[in-house]
Formats: C-alpha cells, structure tokens, sequence
C-alpha cells in the first residue's frame, strides 16, 4: 500500500491526499511535521534531506515534493482525464501548476496566511501586509482570468486533474481568511465547485486553527 508521510494540516500533504483519493487510490498517512515532529531523524532525512512534508512511499520508491508527487500519482496510476496522454494537452494545464507554486504560493503563504496565522496581530508589519495584499490581488486577478476562459468546470475538464490538485490546494484557505480579496467571480465560482468534491472536502479543508499564534 501507498504511504504519505506528514501531517493532515499540510497544505503540501493535502494536496497528495487530494490525489490520492481522486484517483481513487487507498494509502496510509503518519503523523510527521510541525507538532508531531519525526522530520529531524536520520531515517526520514534518508527519504527527505529536506526534512520536510510530504514524503511518498510507492513500494521501493521514495519521492518529496508535493508537485513531483501529483505528477508521479497522475503519470502511473491516473485516468486520461487526470493525467493526459498527450504533451500539448497537458503542458498548458502544467503551465498554471508550476505558476501556483512558483509565483502565488510564494506572496499568498508568506505574505498573507503565516502573518494572519502565524503572527498576533500586534506583531505583524501593516506597511508589508498591505503590500502582499496588492500583489496577492493582482495574481488572483490573472488567474481569475484564466478561469474565465474555460467552458468546463475544471481545469481537467469535467473532473479535476493533476493541475486541480496543486491549483486548487490553497483556495481554502485563500477564501477563508480574513483579508482584502480581489473581486474575482470565476476564481469563486472554481473554488466553490471543487468545495462540493467529496476528496477535497475530506483531505484540503481542514482546519488550520492548530497553526495559529497563541
């Protein structure tokens, strides 16, 4: 059987699980990461020099990296739907993949949910606050836009795909903080629509109240 390693309120974590249960693949997940700790020993440094979440086992292979991990799930085990066949179909969808992780994630995360999660309020500079929220609005809006285009409900058409997963993987916590949001009816409309998705119910929205600052 498949196993992940990391714990349930990784974003990085969900997004495998999501994967995972799309496909309809069964796995065992341990508890590692942030309170559960177990990232620092020398047996999951074997597995992740990182040490960081997620860790996949597939029998004798090992894979980190939540994306590469999606994109192996998909690869091997996933439909037509999930993982096209043909490179001209699936790159333009990889294209919005890589753009989540590399250029959202990385204003959203640090810029706006660790400083409303990880930080009192008193603690957090309003000056670069404001300014993440600017940048944040400005990327929602052209991923907005790119959402408008499609004519289905997903970016895999009418059933999530490998780019839903690493798409989709950090709107639930994008729409339910609480912050200055860009006015973006299609983005809203996705996000809503992968809400009413039994997978993404169960394993991305989960409560990340255990992370917040005391």
């Amino acid at each position: 059987m498949i196993k992940v390693w990391g714990r349930a309120t990784s974003s990085n974590v969900q997004a495998v699980m999501w994967a995972l249960a799309e496909i309809g693949l069964e796995c065992e997940r341990v508890d590692v990461g942030g309170a559960f700790g177990g990232t620092d020993t020398q047996e999951y440094r074997r597995m992740n020099p990182n040490g960081l979440v997620p860790v996949l086992q597939d029998g004798d292979l090992t894979l980190f990296e939540s994306a590469a991990i999606v994109r192996y799930l998909g690869a091997r085990y996933g439909s037509e739907a999930f993982w096209p066949a043909d490179p001209a179909r699936r790159a333009p969808l990889d294209v919005w993949a890589e753009w989540i992780k590399t250029t959202f994630g990385p204003a959203f995360l640090p810029g706006i949910f660790w400083p409303l999660i990880g930080q009192k309020p008193g603690e957090r500079d309003a000056k670069a606050f404001a300014a993440s929220e600017a940048r944040v609005k400005r990327l929602a809006g052209m991923l907005d836009e790119r959402l408008g285009q499609m004519t289905t409900p997903f970016l895999g058409r009418e059933t999530p795909c490998f780019a839903d997963m690493i798409v989709g993987m950090p709107l639930y916590r994008y729409f339910t903080l609480d912050f200055d949001r860009a006015d973006t009816p299609h983005l809203r409309a996705y996000y809503d629509r992968l809400t009413q998705r039994p997978a993404y119910a169960k394993h991305v929205m989960v409560s990340y109240e255990s992370l917040r600052a005391k």
